[in-house]
């Protein structure tokens, strides 16, 4: 039986690149492997991609806490102890049984990242995904950052709730080294990463994004996703004062010459928290991948 999905497969099939993604898609299990195990309990910020079953909006939202609050508790299942704000636009649907989720542990200390897919439990602490897919990524387009350190007096600020972006929200994400994209499917979700130099996130208008697909792992998950059901959250954040900006609406990618692929981003929807994640991350180190022309 096939990990991909028929969007997947018309994406692969209009880059040319199916043999390869057959090829790297044997890595997808539902076993988490005790490298990964060892991983999760390091990390202090996990993101999570859904839809909001209430709305039908997809989000990607974070979770923070000490190393450990997330942990294999199985060898298919990975417990998170908390989880978002009640103000956050996922609270509600990470406390739904059933909930398809798709999550990404990211370690920009060791450009690092691991993505679980599955259905969400709740549960006294937090909830539980049962895996469907355990996956490892390379470490392109990852901006290293050598130290995390925990801010516990920082205070959030209140969520700003937007229809489109204002000036404070295009510069953040003018500024942007690094996003997080939420997908969805008919049987699942997907959370991924995307980054590259700053720049490489424009802003259109108030009410348009549009990026550079870079060249990856060959799956297209996300552009699968997206070419199957157009509906897409985003999570930008400032490493340094924990600022989240989180965007919700469809997407659309453009083929161009070669493997050249422009993805459009219509916000419908935003949320701007200052000071959301008591996190901050020294400057960055970019990554030796990211093109240096901004398409």
């Amino acid at each position: 039986m096939s990990v991909y999905h028929a969007g997947s497969r018309a994406v692969q099939d209009l880059a040319g690149v199916r043999d390869r993604a057959d090829h790297v898609g044997r890595s997808l299990a539902p076993d988490i492997k005790q490298v990964a195990a060892a991983f999760l309990e390091l990390q202090p910020l996990l993101v999570v991609g859904a839809a909001d079953p209430a709305t039908g909006r997809v989000w990607a939202s974070p979770v923070t806490g000490a190393p450990g609050f997330v942990r294999a508790t199985g060898p298919r299942q990975m417990s998170v102890t908390g989880g978002p704000p009640p103000a956050d636009p996922l609270a509600a649907a990470l406390t739904a049984p059933g909930t398809p989720v798709g999550t990404i542990a990211l370690d920009p200390r060791t450009r690092r990242r691991m993505r679980l897919n599955g259905r969400l439990r709740p549960t006294a602490r937090g909830f539980a995904v049962a895996a469907e897919q355990v996956f490892a990524n390379c470490p392109k387009y990852i901006q290293r950052r050598e130290t995390c350190e925990r801010v516990p007096d920082r205070v959030p600020g209140t969520p700003r709730t937007l229809t489109a972006l204002g000036d404070e929200q295009a510069a953040l994400v003018a500024a942007a080294d690094t996003f997080f994209l939420a997908t969805v499917h008919t049987d699942g979700a997907d959370a991924s990463h995307r980054g590259g130099n700053p720049g490489f996130v424009r802003v259109v208008s108030p009410h348009e994004l549009a990026w550079p697909d870079y060249p990856g792992n060959a799956m297209f998950r996300s552009l699968g996703n997206l070419h199957a059901d157009p509906r897409a959250g985003l999570l930008l954040l400032d490493w340094t004062t924990g600022t989240t900006l989180q965007l919700t609406g469809s997407a659309r990618t453009w083929f161009g010459a070669g493997d050249e692929r422009t993805v459009r981003f219509t916000v419908t929807g935003a949320v701007h928290t200052p000071a959301a994640l008591p996190l901050r991350w020294s400057a960055p180190e970019y990554s030796p991948a990211n093109p240096d022309d901004q398409r």
